[in-house]
């Protein structure tokens, strides 16, 4: 396939941003990924694979200008997609600013709620839109990136977007512009609220999710937050195949039915792990406290607390320290017992 002059840079080229670069590669389009030394080692030893759960599978050879190191490659992007952690939000927007071009969009395709914020105060000259990445991906193995459960990016609608629409849609990855990407966020969020209880079980989702009391943790901070979003005004939407409210319920219910119900919610395959697991295995901070501890920081800006969600994140930084997983009755008494912090 003949490359276009449609030029991508995807700063912060991990997990998530070589599995859109790939997607995106795959349907001919001139995409630069930006990324840690150690990623651009890996692919040039390594060929970049990206597959996903309905069958799809890209193989490439990546051309030594296709995975950098420095932002410069951003001079002349007509797209810039961030996929950096969040911890390094501000970091990325200010290598970022000296080369991305007035006018350019560039769009936040990262965990949490404030991170476009973050990135337009540190680029204040750039067109900065939210974003979201609604699936989950793994890296099997080096250099292979696979997508393992279902849904579409959306973005800020922007006019600045429409000449990327086509590409996306191309290379399988539909982009949908919203107005209310605000909900669009939370409504994911809620989804991501599973991170650390996936991360602290210490096994692929498919197998958490199999038991209920893991799932009875993730309805507690589940319905913790939509409470909190109800009294901020805070709408949510529809991101899987049921209503957003209705997940705490369907998540409580047990093992037998809610074995049924999950087939309209949730595609995922037996090796997604959360990206949060990941970042412990590669001894990374994690990102709670741009997940569980938005939901905190809604809670202090509303004059109230999250103590289930509080306690997610004090439960997250310790296991950044140590190696302790947490069995489903474990961790569902820990958050059921309020007596501790």
């Amino acid at each position: 396939m003949t490359q276009s002059s449609f030029k991508v840079v995807i700063f912060g080229a991990g997990s998530i941003g070589c599995y859109l670069g790939g997607r995106l590669l795959s349907s001919g389009v001139n995409v630069v990924m930006v990324g840690r030394k150690t990623m651009q080692e890996r692919l040039r030893t390594s060929p970049l694979t990206v597959t996903d759960y309905e069958g799809f599978r890209f193989h490439s050879q990546l051309a030594e200008h296709q995975y950098v190191t420095s932002a410069e490659a951003a001079g002349n992007a007509d797209l810039v997609l961030v996929t950096v952690k969040s911890a390094a939000t501000s970091e990325a927007g200010k290598q970022l600013a000296p080369w991305v071009s007035e006018g350019i969009p560039v769009v936040s395709l990262q965990n949490g709620i404030s991170n476009a914020e973050h990135l337009q105060a540190a680029m204040p000259n750039a067109n900065v839109l939210a974003g979201m990445v609604p699936f989950n991906v793994l890296q099997q193995e080096p250099g292979h990136f696979h997508q393992g459960t279902q849904g579409h990016l959306m973005a800020d609608r922007h006019p600045s977007l429409q000449p990327a629409l086509p590409w996306f849609e191309h290379a399988g990855l539909p982009l949908e512009l919203r107005r209310d990407i605000e909900s669009v966020m939370w409504s994911k969020l809620l989804l991501n609220l599973n991170n650390p209880v996936n991360a602290l079980s210490g096994v692929p989702l498919l197998e958490e999710l199999s038991q209920r009391d893991y799932r009875r943790c993730l309805a507690m901070a589940q319905r913790e937050t939509l409470e909190l979003l109800k009294s901020a005004g805070i709408p949510t939407v529809k991101l899987t195949g049921l209503p957003t409210k209705l997940i705490p319920s369907v998540m409580s219910l047990p093992d037998w039915l809610f074995t049924r119900l999950a087939k309209r919610m949730l595609t995922i395959v037996p090796v997604a792990r959360s990206s949060m697991w990941e970042d412990l295995q590669a001894g990374r901070p994690t990102e709670i406290d741009w997940i569980n501890g938005e939901v905190v920081k809604l809670a202090e800006k509303l004059g109230t607390d999250a103590p289930v969600n509080r306690k997610l994140v004090r439960l997250m930084h310790q296991r950044e320290e140590t190696e302790k997983t947490w069995g489903a009755s474990e961790l569902l008494n820990e958050l059921t017992d309020h007596s501790r912090p």
